[in-house]
């Protein structure tokens, strides 16, 4: 997933015909913050609906803040 930042990752899985992601910021400190999880259901082809990005960015700056 690109345009999220640096240290931020996507894991993505296939479970039978469904597909799942989830995306994570590695490296904040020493932890691993897992950002958001969601089954793929994009009525666009491959794309990852909008409002699940602006979520993920939403929970990005949140938690950068949180650890200032």
């Amino acid at each position: 997933m690109k345009g999220l930042g640096p240290g931020v990752f996507e894991i993505a899985l296939k479970y039978r015909t469904d597909a799942y992601r989830v995306v994570y910021a590695l490296q904040i400190g020493e932890a691993i913050w897992v950002v958001h999880a969601f089954q793929k259901k994009s009525k666009t082809g491959i794309k990852t609906p909008r409002q699940e990005i602006d979520l993920i960015r939403k929970r990005i700056k949140e938690i950068k803040e949180y650890l200032k």
